[in-house]
């Protein structure tokens, strides 16, 4: 099921980047030194639809990283979280061997 949904959505988003990609195949100048101050020509002429995919991809990077660095305390917290708990665990099975069995409560039908 997990994988006919994710082709659900990845096979139309294929065929979408696919005709966005012939619809804007025209070469535009990309220049890379904009105020002029190179004697080198730094100009490139790729596609369109490069320029505008590489530009997407760039962002989704950049956002992602951002995202990552900005939950990075709460990943921090959760580790320390995950450590205290497991103590605790630990904590709680070497008390339960440590005490004694008549120190159990006594049964129901003992104390009528």
């Amino acid at each position: 099921m997990k994988t006919f949904l994710k082709a659900l959505v990845l096979v139309p988003l294929a065929l979408l980047l696919t005709v966005f990609a012939v619809a804007n195949k025209t070469p535009v100048v990309l220049q890379l030194d904009p105020l002029g101050w190179s004697d080198q020509n730094w100009t490139l002429n790729p596609p369109l639809f490069l320029v505008l995919l590489v530009t997407l991809a760039i962002g989704v990077l950049v956002g992602g990283m951002g995202v990552w660095f900005g939950q990075m305390r709460y990943r921090r917290a959760a580790r320390v979280h995950a450590r205290e708990a497991a103590r605790t665990r630990a904590e709680l099975e070497r008390v339960r061997e440590e005490a004694p069995a008549s120190r159990a409560l006594p049964a129901v039908s003992a104390i009528h």
